[in-house]
């Protein structure tokens, strides 16, 4: 057993608006890693022209959606009017708070020609102080991001304070999101850290305390652990937690530290959204359709964690 490597999470299949994203959090022993309660590997997949990805209209309440993009374009609607096309590098960041409603589908002139489309969506548990603050969407352009160097490895600050640095997106609570990018026979070290911290491999190859991580794989590092990795291949990693926010619990797209809250917002959602509604309004723009809510699937009780 590795003095430092809590646990290996392989990521699982499912299906979003046409393709395939890869899970891996929450996973059955460990839901959440500091904040972070949910992690998406959206792709890679290539879209045929005229075909594309359509995420209907759903709501969210409790959390912060956060959207990165390695290749190809999404469109971001939402009940606020926003409107953005969601690009590669940039940091896109929906507060729902008490409730929003959003889509995301392909630009039309991707949906035209086609293309690839790979990249990483998370949500981050709100502090139950801010679990029913007015909702909002953030738009960072990558050129707002920080990016460094250390020695020939390259990094780039998505949210929080790392290595100095500090992402310009307002955050609820201490977190840490990176990407890196190692080349072949490079080696990083990742600072022992009293916050929780996990590491997923996008592609390529490495070794984490000389431990072989396959691609799409996230380790999840013991308390206060930190981790030399040494790359095997050219290979792209995302490094991600921070403290805790307390025990969330999570039903379908909805997260809350009350099971109540989930109820109400579970009834709120089974009409659609609607001009009436005090958490999901309509979508200026995408008011046609909507993905209802699971039928017969029970509200949880307790907590996840």
């Amino acid at each position: 057993m590795n003095e430092k490597i809590e646990l290996v999470v392989t990521a699982r299949d499912r299906d979003l608006g046409g393709f395939t994203v890869r899970r891996l959090l929450p996973y059955a022993t460990h839901r959440m890693v500091g904040p972070f309660i949910f992690f998406d590997h959206m792709g890679p997949a290539d879209l045929p022209s005229g075909k594309g990805m359509d995420v209907r209209p759903h709501p969210h309440i409790g959390l912060a959606t956060v959207t990165y993009l390695f290749e190809g374009q999404i469109f971001h609607r939402d009940s606020l009017g926003s409107e953005q096309v969601i690009e590669p590098g940039a940091i896109n960041w929906m507060t729902a708070g008490r409730g929003i409603v959003h889509s995301e589908r392909s630009p039309a002139n991707f949906r035209k020609t086609g293309g690839r489309v790979n990249g990483i969506q998370c949500w981050v548990a709100l502090p139950t102080e801010f679990e029913e603050t007015e909702p909002s969407f953030k738009h960072h352009p990558a050129s707002t991001l920080p990016e460094f160097e250390i020695q020939n490895i390259h990094c780039k600050l998505l949210l929080g304070k790392a290595f100095g640095k500090q992402s310009p997106v307002r955050l609820h609570s201490d977190l840490f999101y990176l990407e890196v990018k190692m080349p072949k026979g490079s080696r990083f070290s990742w600072p022992e850290d009293p916050r929780e911290t996990a590491l997923y491999l996008v592609e390529g190859n490495v070794l984490i305390e000389n431990q072989n991580i396959e691609p799409q794989s996230m380790v999840i590092l013991k308390s206060g652990a930190g981790a030399e990795i040494q790359a095997q291949a050219d290979s792209r990693m995302m490094i991600l937690g921070g403290h805790p926010v307390g025990p969330r619990l999570i039903w379908w797209n909805l997260v809350s530290s009350s099971s109540e809250k989930l109820e109400e917002a579970k009834r709120d959602w089974i009409l659609g959204p609607r001009s009436d509604s005090p958490r999901f309004q309509k979508i200026p723009g995408d008011d046609l359709e909507f993905i209802p809510a699971p039928e017969n699937t029970p509200i949880p009780k307790g907590s996840i964690m």
